[in-house]
């Protein structure tokens, strides 16, 4: 019996390792869903290439136009059919053969398809125009005080009957696709993979019909995605090995290197849980990684390779440290707010001693942003000296040195032969982007970049905005869910990802369950941002300077 145990977890093991050796990127070879569009040419391509290949032909390049055109045209008819139909002792298979049609089409005749249903399959407007003109040439009783009882619902009536004729017709046709979809066996999956082909589309041209549609779905997304409709699932090593692979192709923050590593993350004091739905059993849809600590770590590095963790009991703090979601066509939907809740819960039940709830968090724009600011800056200083004297109104208005005095002597006494520039923002500038990253070797440049780099990232996590919220879109997720920034940590993530995205540096976030609710709400009212102390002093210092 111990041996059959023994061969059954050593094949397991095996499968998982064999799974996860393919592109970890690569969803759609370790998923079940069928290829999204963005690699759909290319492969249908090869694959009808092959298929249409007739004995004898060698190497010919056959004329796919015509079985495409064909194709598209009776993927095009099946959906018409989806939608119109009302014989539900078919309707199963119709749905079937769209589906299945779909995923056969190239990228082009799956635009053509998707526009045709955001076009063709819209709501009537004519429709629409006509019953809001009925509805405007009704006139309400001169003093709705007066009128009761029977003599009220009489004179309503027709605004009742007009009211419902209209929430009819402001339902576009399509409703009817993703509602029946919605009820078939995997229809959320082709859903959310057709979602995130509209995005894709969207992303390269913005087409009003389109992202009209986007929106439509989005919203249907988010009623039938209702955590009531969600299972909260401690993820373990015992689950399937098919989940498990899950978990290793799409770890997006943080990714996994072998099988040790994913033991070491479901094992003692770790956690991962993951929302699961019933239309797509075995894959959650979004999960998140937790670490059972006695203090708030600093770096990635001792959550990850550190060891042995501490007895489960000694812990304090569940360390939440990644959170990635499986699907991407589930964009926008902020199903993450609603599973660290639950695993807060879950965990607070299950381990009272634990008091504190918090993040490791990358921080992906900070780089970007802080690049853009240091290029920027020497344009606008090369401008000016181009244009000697300067004439009112010149670019220095917009320059700004986002270095302070002390800052800049530190980078420019740094040696010559390792550091150039004209001056500190330039040096700077030049090595953030030096393609080996040997600043992070040198003690000379770490001292010299820690200070500017810590109150820059300060500054962008708390004062850096986009139509009043936070400019980065990790802080932006955790401060709409009710987190306060509670500290910044210098050299916390060296990994290539985490020096490009942030110079190393990760963000503690802090759920103080007592203001969750008062966080998210002044956040969400007036963009206010809850940080500690420490964090404020970065940027207080530069204000009152």
């Amino acid at each position: 019996m111990e041996r059959t145990i023994q061969k059954q977890k050593a094949e397991k093991a095996l499968s998982i390792l064999m799974r996860a050796r393919m592109k970890p990127n690569d969803r759609t070879n370790l998923s079940l869903s069928p290829i999204p569009l963005t690699n759909a040419k290319s492969q249908m391509q090869q694959q009808n290439s092959r298929q249409n290949e007739s004995p004898g032909e060698g190497n010919s390049a056959p004329n796919d136009s015509g079985n495409s055109e064909r194709e598209f045209k009776r993927v095009r008819a099946s959906m018409h059919s989806a939608i119109s139909m009302n014989k539900t002792e078919v309707l199963d298979d119709v749905l079937n053969n769209f589906s299945e049609g779909y995923f056969s089409l190239s990228h082009e005749n799956r635009r053509k398809l998707l526009l045709v249903l955001a076009r063709e399959y819209d709501l009537n407007r004519s429709q629409v125009r006509d019953l809001i003109k009925q509805y405007l040439g009704l006139e309400l009783p001169a003093d709705k005080a007066q009128v009761s009882g029977s003599e009220d619902e009489a004179l309503f009536s027709s605004f009742y009957r007009i009211e419902k004729n209209l929430r009819h017709a402001l339902q576009p046709v399509y409703e009817v696709l993703f509602e029946r979809l919605n009820t078939h066996p995997g229809g959320l999956r082709i859903l959310s993979i057709l979602r995130d082909d509209i995005l894709t589309i969207l992303a390269e041209e913005n087409i009003a019909s389109l992202r009209a549609l986007d929106a439509y779905l989005k919203e249907k997304f988010i009623t039938w995605l209702s955590p009531a409709a969600l299972e909260l699932h401690q993820i373990t090593w015992d689950d399937p090995a098919s989940l498990l692979e899950k978990i290793v192709a799409y770890e997006a923050v943080h990714p996994i290197s072998n099988l040790l590593d994913l033991k070491r993350r479901l094992g003692i004091g770790r956690r991962c849980f993951g929302y699961l739905h019933p239309a797509i059993p075995g894959e959650p849809l979004i999960f998140i990684e937790v670490a059972l600590l006695k203090d708030v770590a600093q770096t990635i590095q001792e959550v990850l390779w550190d060891s042995p963790p501490i007895p489960e009991s000694e812990a304090t703090c569940a360390l939440f440290y990644s959170i990635s979601s499986t699907q991407p066509g589930l964009a926008g939907i902020n199903l993450g707010k609603f599973l660290i809740k639950r695993v807060v819960t879950q965990v607070k039940r299950e381990m009272p001693h634990i008091s504190t709830f918090a993040t490791l968090s990358p921080i992906p724009g900070f780089m970007s942003w802080l690049l853009s600011k240091l290029a920027a800056s020497q344009v606008l200083a090369e401008g000016d000296n181009l244009s000697q004297p300067q004439a009112e109104g010149s670019s220095s208005t917009f320059y700004e040195n986002i270095l302070k005095p002390e800052e800049e002597e530190a980078l420019m006494s740094l040696a010559k032969d390792t550091a150039t520039g004209k001056n500190g923002m330039d040096l700077m500038f030049n090595l953030l982007t030096s393609t080996s990253s040997k600043w992070i070797h040198s003690p000379e440049h770490l001292s010299a970049l820690k200070t500017p780099l810590m109150r820059l990232c300060a500054r962008y996590l708390l004062q850096e905005k986009k139509r009043g919220k936070a400019l980065d879109s990790v802080a932006n997720f955790h401060l709409q869910n009710g987190a306060m920034v509670e500290r910044i940590n210098w050299m916390a993530d060296r990994s290539e990802k985490g020096l490009s995205q942030s110079g190393g540096i990760m963000v503690n976030y802090v759920y103080r369950l007592d203001h969750i609710e008062e966080y998210a709400h002044s956040y969400f009212s007036n963009g206010e941002i809850h940080a500690s102390n420490d964090l404020h002093r970065y940027v207080d210092v530069v204000e009152n300077a």
